[in-house]
């Protein structure tokens, strides 16, 4: 088992099964939770998540989490990886379910929802598509350039400072697909849900250390 102690948020409202057996397939030992003192003795925090941006933030102030996880990865530097929902959480605001709430503010830049340009564009964006890599960066460390990663999303990150963008994917307009700032990552795509890529990025990140 390696020697990592990674914490996986849970707010109880996302199928947490994928993310915890694409770890335990890795050989990670991991703690499923909501409580700080696990986030604070953690190596690792892993933020996955389905469902929508006004519900994820009530439960991150329910769980006493919209301050302490703030502190925690932007203050702190724990490595972070945000995956979907759990990287739109990031940003300053999102609008849905006719609701505006305001997000960790931590990359600055609104969720929005995926444009339909024509009927081709399906919403919401489910199934395989690219990941178009514009910089080199140690979490695509021997995926190639336009791998396929598995996506379910109706909203995405337009993010103000273009320089943490790692890639864009493409469903009708680019979207952002991965970002990093500093110790903090974030994929709009399900790495747990992409097989052998989803699991080498998974492992590219737990070899993060902050």
């Amino acid at each position: 088992m390696n020697n990592k102690n990674i914490a996986v948020i849970n707010l109880n409202i996302s199928n947490l099964g994928s993310i915890t057996r694409a770890l335990k397939k890795l050989n990670y030992k991991s703690i499923v939770t909501n409580e700080i003192k696990d986030l604070n003795n953690s190596s690792h925090i892993i933020f996955p998540g389905v469902g929508s941006f006004d519900k994820g933030v009530e439960k991150l102030k329910k769980h006493n989490l919209y301050d302490n996880l703030f502190n925690l990865i932007e203050i702190k530097k724990k490595p972070f990886l945000g995956i979907c929902l759990g990287m739109q959480l990031l940003g300053s605001v999102g609008h849905e379910n006719n609701k505006e709430e305001k997000g960790l503010d931590i990359l600055k830049g609104n969720i929005e929802k995926i444009e339909k340009k024509n009927d081709k564009i399906k919403i919401p964006h489910v199934g395989w598509n690219e990941v178009n890599q514009i910089k080199k960066d140690k979490i695509f460390k021997n995926i190639k350039n336009n791998t396929d990663f598995y996506f379910i999303h109706s909203y995405h990150l337009k993010l103000v400072n273009k320089d943490y963008v790692i890639s864009y994917t493409n469903h009708g307009n680019n979207f952002v697909s991965c970002v990093r700032k500093k110790n903090i990552y974030g994929v709009q795509f399900h790495p747990e849900k992409s097989l052998n890529n989803g699991l080498h990025l998974i492992n590219n990140f737990l070899k993060i250390n902050a």
